[in-house]
């Protein structure tokens, strides 16, 4: 493959060219592939990075076209999305309410407020998670993307690469994304890693095709003991009352000093209707010594779809102190 250089020999051209030493040929064409073998099927996780003005977007292109000439399955570019800009998000995805409601969700605009938002509204980052969202309706076989995630602050770029390849995995899609970031390699998990470099010099890897298991923020987070104030910092997230009874215990999942989300503990009420159908009735302090319950969890928008929520039940349970 080749990239070329100018549409036409003008006189400065020529004179450049003449200046420097180069044949016409040289100015005209310069190689950036040359001979490559690439073994990409219709699941892989495919990472392109290097250096801005490298080849990855030209690669991308010719990848494309032997998808649509020699494969003969669907694509779509993400280039190629056009949002509708000023209708509600609820009404431009999904055949049904429920079904648009699982597509956002899957993307991580899952809160009430974006549901009714317009595209033009949305931040850039916001803006991609959308553009997903239209790229697993449309069922096509490979999800192409160049400039992945280009736009985005680093952490929510590792979230997006997270759970690109953990719906494509799902779906059994494959995924070409190319991008001057190196950093989302843990996160993307690719079965085929190409790095390119100026001029001719390329690297392929290949891994197994495997989902990566959690994200890579998650690992920075920990979980300590927390106060109501952790919760009136996250309750603006939750849609419920923000108002709690003096709570039993309350938990923090934290990454260094950010509060990434909170679960609140309480004492059993006094009446509950399916309690009664499963447990013996109890006196009211035999049950706030047996029984807690949970009331509230929530997680910061930044850092919904990766699992937190379930973290954090499931790694509190055993410190509630009760059943």
């Amino acid at each position: 493959a080749y990239e070329t250089a100018a549409p036409e020999p003008t006189e400065r051209v020529v004179n450049v060219a003449e200046a420097f030493g180069l044949g016409l040929d040289q100015w005209e064409k310069f190689v950036v592939y040359d001979n490559v073998e690439l073994k990409i099927g219709p699941t892989d996780i495919v990472y392109i990075t290097g250096d801005s003005g490298s080849g990855k977007s030209v690669l991308l292109k010719a990848l494309e076209k032997d998808i649509k000439q020699d494969m003969r399955v669907t694509s779509i570019n993400v280039a190629d999305i056009k949002p509708e800009p000023n209708k509600p998000l609820i009404e431009t995805v999904g055949e049904t309410t429920e079904e648009a409601l699982e597509l956002l969700s899957k993307v991580g605009l899952n809160d009430a407020f974006l549901f009714l938002r317009s595209y033009e509204q949305l931040s850039d980052g916001q803006k991609y998670r959308y553009k997903i969202a239209k790229m697993i309706e449309s069922q096509a076989q490979f999800w192409i993307m160049d400039e992945f995630a280009a736009t985005l602050d680093r952490d929510t770029a590792k979230i997006v690469a997270y759970n690109l390849q953990k719906h494509a995995g799902q779906q059994g899609k494959a995924v070409l994304a190319a991008t001057t970031h190196t950093d989302l390699l843990e996160d993307l998990n690719p079965s085929v890693h190409i790095h390119k470099r100026f001029g001719k010099e390329i690297t392929v890897n290949y891994y197994p095709n495997e989902p990566a298991k959690e994200c890579s923020l998650t690992k920075e987070m920990q979980i300590t003991e927390g106060t109501t104030e952790n919760w009136r910092k996250l309750a603006g997230f939750h849609y419920r009352s923000h108002k709690i009874a003096a709570p039993r215990k309350i938990f923090c999942l934290k990454r260094g000093e950010e509060l990434c989300g909170v679960i609140v503990y309480n004492y059993p009420p006094p009446t509950c209707f399916g309690r009664r159908l499963v447990l013996p009735k109890m006196p009211m302090k035999e049950l706030n010594e047996k029984l807690s319950i949970i009331t509230r969890v929530v997680v910061h928008p930044k850092y919904r779809t990766i699992g937190l929520g379930a973290k954090l039940v499931k790694e509190t349970l055993p410190l509630a102190g009760t059943e």
